[in-house]
């Protein structure tokens, strides 16, 4: 059943961050009910839209709008991914909605947020962490920055940010009464992520040049290393006590490479390990290291994933559809998740949604043949 179950959320699809977040959501037992357009792009397979209730309503017709105010009545959270001003040009702001339920949470999903002089403008993951000083980190000492994915700000800063707003907003809303805005900016939740490093600017131990850092590629003990058959392994020994045991494991006196922290000796020990492990294959040095305290692992490529034996005896893969995908997580031990479930097609559950608000057979065809809705 999972830990949100009695939860309902009304999702509007959109692209990355929403339905991210609203997969988080349904994961974990949660109501999920996403409102597409009618002849929407079918994608059964989209792994982001698992565990919904898909309905597919054109919400240019008043018919179909009053339809999802419907929906919003018996709703807890909506969350939402456009442009400032496009629900409101629909009839669908937060004023609308909280008018027909004063309790409701409106999660509301952009790029650069609902204020400020970008506010309008259009933009990506890679403007946003771009903005927000992340991409200028992340590189190799002296050459360009690398997107790291859309993982940074469509799903750390934006999704999982915004299905944490939604859920402290259903807690305020249990104690007042009364729902609220959460404006979740994915320019702000990845400036959020860098707290840290803001910390390090702010204490001196951080260069803003990127490859230099402890944790950026400049150091030789926090570091990716190409093996022998051309694959890669990583190592990330912080700890003084783990250096020294993958220094013993490797065959290096631990005191010849002191201090561990001294930026002096990092170029020299980067050559030295760089050689060693070069020296043979990836499944060679995963026999040899992984499972100790030399904070090793293999860099796995996603094919790779679903069969390593951590993997297997946690079920961190599964299998949905013959897709493999990731199980839902964090994992709670009296209401775990449920396995999940293919999003079906947009439309799935047009009539069946419609219907537990109280629409009726005659109501719900009316509006399919009218081209305001779509049941598949």
């Amino acid at each position: 059943m999972g830990a949100l179950n009695g939860l309902t959320v009304i999702e509007f699809a959109g692209l990355g961050p929403v339905p991210f977040a609203g997969m988080v959501l349904a994961d974990q037992g949660a109501r999920v009910i996403r409102i597409e357009r009618p002849g929407a792009a079918n994608n059964e397979n989209n792994v982001l839209c698992r565990n919904r209730k898909r309905v597919a309503l054109d919400l240019k017709h008043s018919d179909a709008r009053d339809a999802v105010l419907r929906l919003i009545e018996t709703a807890d959270a909506l969350i939402e991914p456009y442009r400032p001003g496009v629900m409101e040009r629909l009839g669908l702001g937060p004023d609308d909605c909280q008018a027909h339920n004063p309790k409701l949470v409106y999660g509301r999903m952009t790029g650069w947020g609902q204020t400020g002089p970008l506010a309008a403008a259009a933009g990506h993951d890679i403007n946003y962490i771009a903005l927000s000083g992340v991409a200028h980190a992340i590189g190799r000492a002296g050459e360009a920055p690398v997107p790291p994915l859309n993982l940074v700000g469509d799903y750390g800063g934006g999704g999982m940010l915004l299905a944490f707003g939604v859920m402290a907003g259903v807690w305020e809303a249990q104690r007042s009464g009364r729902g609220q805005v959460i404006d979740a900016a994915m320019v702000d939740g990845a400036s959020l992520l860098m707290a840290e490093y803001w910390g390090f600017l702010g204490r001196g131990e951080f260069s803003d040049r990127r490859g230099t850092h402890l944790l950026d590629g400049g150091a030789p003990f926090y570091q990716l290393y190409e093996t022998s058959d051309h694959r890669h392994i990583s190592v990330g020994p912080l700890e003084p006590k783990f250096y020294d045991e993958l220094l013993q494991r490797l065959g290096l006196n631990p005191d010849e490479w002191q201090p561990q922290n001294d930026p002096t000796v990092w170029a020299r020990l980067k050559t030295r390990l760089t050689d060693i492990f070069r020296s043979r294959t990836r499944a060679e040095w995963t026999a040899a290291l992984e499972g100790t305290d030399s904070c090793f692992a293999p860099v796995l490529s996603l094919a790779e994933v679903p069969d390593h034996p951590h993997h297997l005896a946690r079920k961190t893969v599964v299998r949905v559809n013959g897709m493999h995908q990731p199980s839902p997580a964090p994992r709670f031990a009296r209401t775990p998740a449920d396995k999940p479930l293919p999003g079906g097609l947009p439309g799935t559950h047009t009539r069946e949604v419609l219907r537990g608000v109280g629409l009726t057979h005659d109501q719900i065809s009316s509006l399919i043949a009218g081209r305001a809705a779509q049941q598949d």
